[in-house]
């Protein structure tokens, strides 16, 4: 066969289904997007759940030889912080790192992500992952179109402008944010006006004083600046009522169009960076309380005592309501208690 010929013939098979069948498991190069709420960096500097997208985007891309390529878009840029969820859902957003909880108003069984009281460590959220209740929790999301690429727990203190928030009895008549449905059911029966918001949206609200205090992550505490606006900080160091489950997600939608070495190594890499986040998030739990003490801000730690007051009005309210939501709240509530 002449070689203008040969040319010709694999011109030709090129153009055929057969093609598809031949081609290797790179053969197509696919761009996707990562979005998140907080503030951007770089691999090496910056909010660790940046740093983390940042990190997956550049392993994933090495280990599909460029098949897969990705964009992130911090600080809300790509769609607001409330529509990612649903996004992924529909296949209309690839990837987001974002508070399962933020989700509860579309699907009431992700409220157990920052339920009060239920994860007492970051031994036991990481434990979740493979023991019934992650299992389950696994399942209910890929049934709803989304799969769970990392588990990241992360541990929250409280910023407060007027006092400290340490017992349940100090949030009285306090305008202050919980973070989820279930914080906010605790807060109201200790007395707190409760304000809802994303943690993107804390800072002007406690500058406008249209907030007193609010509850978040220790890693938002320090990334959204709030030690500006505050002269209180009740750190998440050492013991914490307030655990929140801040997985990375990607569309089921978008995930089952890829090929299967592709999902491996999304899958891989986001299991691997699982001990990053536990590393940083507890870097931060101490840093925080640094960073408050440097702007003159008073610095209170919990005790065990003090965590128990908090998780006696979480299983009456909290628990009470989210087991009462329905029968997959109850079973997942019941899977939760047996790791305590």
């Amino acid at each position: 066969m002449s070689q203008l010929k040969r040319r010709t013939v694999l011109q030709a098979l090129s153009l055929t289904p057969l093609a598809a069948a031949w081609s290797p498991s790179w053969a197509q190069s696919t761009a996707l997007k990562i979005s998140h709420q907080f503030p951007g960096g770089t691999l090496e500097e910056g909010d660790f759940r940046d740093r983390l997208c940042r990190m997956f985007a550049a392993e994933v891309q090495k280990r599909t030889n460029g098949s897969l390529k990705f964009e992130v878009y911090p600080g809300s840029s790509l769609m607001k912080t409330n529509a990612q969820f649903s996004s992924m859902r529909k296949g209309a957003l690839d990837l987001s790192l974002v508070p399962l909880s933020y989700a509860g108003g579309e699907v009431p069984e992700v409220n157990i992500g920052l339920m009060p009281g239920l994860v007492p460590s970051y031994e036991v959220g990481a434990a979740w992952k493979n023991a019934e209740v992650g299992k389950e929790l696994n399942k209910l999301l890929l049934d709803k179109g989304i799969v769970i690429v990392s588990w990241i727990w992360q541990a929250g203190g409280v910023a407060s402008r007027t006092k400290a928030v340490v017992d349940p009895d100090d949030v009285k008549g306090m305008k202050i944010r919980g973070g989820s449905r279930e914080v906010d059911l605790v807060l109201k029966a200790a007395g707190a006006a409760v304000v809802s918001l994303p943690s993107n949206e804390i800072y002007a609200a406690m500058q406008t004083g249209a907030m007193e205090a609010a509850m978040t992550s220790s890693t938002s505490l320090i990334s959204f600046r709030l030690e500006e606006v505050s002269k209180f900080l009740t750190s998440g160091r050492g013991q914490s009522y307030w655990y929140m489950f801040e997985p990375l997600m990607m569309s089921k939608v978008i995930f089952d169009k890829l090929t299967k070495d592709q999902q491996n190594a999304i899958m891989t890499v986001g299991a691997e960076l699982e001990a990053f986040a536990i590393k940083a998030a507890k870097q931060d739990d101490i840093a925080v309380a640094t960073v408050y003490e440097k702007k003159g801000a008073k610095v209170v730690d919990l005790n065990a005592a003090t965590v128990k007051k908090w998780q006696t009005i979480a299983r009456t309210t909290a628990w009470k309501d989210y087991a009462d939501k329905n029968e997959n709240c109850a079973k997942l509530l019941k899977l939760a208690e047996k790791l305590l």
